[in-house]
């Protein structure tokens, strides 16, 4: 698959061969929609806790004798069954994450890719370096390419100035290659991808 070179000023600055075996697969909704679960289930915090009967400030003392007053067998007051007792089966700090195959994880990833690419959403750039770090001269350049809503990958390291440029835009996100995920492509309309990023992944792949 044949996509051309855009400069950051709009221009066309040459032509690129995507491989297909990464950006030319059939998009399958089931195994990305697992992998954006597995994604948004490992970042849980799973914090959540309830007092149960254990964790209640109270007496464990007998309410009243057992036989003789008319009154149900109880024991401790700090069952659920009262005011101020512990809660039954209330949730408890754990862990939502789960397991999924290091194969479907690389998978969904291609799949994504080639999702963007299906859709026209994919946008490869030489490089992504500026001469400053300001936002509006940043700014200047998405108007002319025509981006609002994107998520800009470039390779081992992002370089500094786009990062404090578009560390303040809503809806950009910029990260290094290793940090190129399924969730965050899905959830920009755009995928900005310099060279150096489209090498390191077809290496990866390879």
């Amino acid at each position: 698959m044949k996509i051309d070179i855009t400069s950051l000023d709009g221009g066309k600055a040459g032509e690129i061969e995507l491989n297909d075996a990464i950006f030319g697969l059939e998009p399958r909704a089931d195994i990305l929609a697992r992998m954006v679960r597995y994604q948004l289930a490992k970042r849980r915090a799973g914090t959540h806790q309830a007092q149960g009967r254990a964790d209640v400030s109270r007496t464990g003392k007998k309410m009243y004798k057992q036989k003789g007053t008319g009154n149900a067998r109880h024991g401790s007051a700090r069952v659920p069954q009262f005011r101020g007792g512990g809660r039954a089966f209330g949730p408890v700090t754990r862990s939502h994450a789960h397991d999924l195959p290091k194969k479907v994880r690389a998978l969904a990833l291609k799949h994504a890719l080639s999702a963007k690419a299906k859709d026209g959403g994919i946008i490869i750039w030489a490089n992504a370096d500026l001469a400053e770090g300001k936002t509006k001269a940043l700014l200047g350049h998405f108007a002319k390419l025509g981006l609002t809503n994107a998520l800009i990958v470039d390779g081992a390291s992002v370089p500094e100035n786009i990062g404090l440029a578009a560390n303040n835009i809503p809806s950009i996100d910029v990260l290094p290659v290793q940090g190129i995920n399924v969730y965050d492509i899905l959830r920009r309309e755009k995928l900005v991808l310099t060279k150096a990023a489209v090498d390191a992944l077809e290496a990866r792949f390879a």
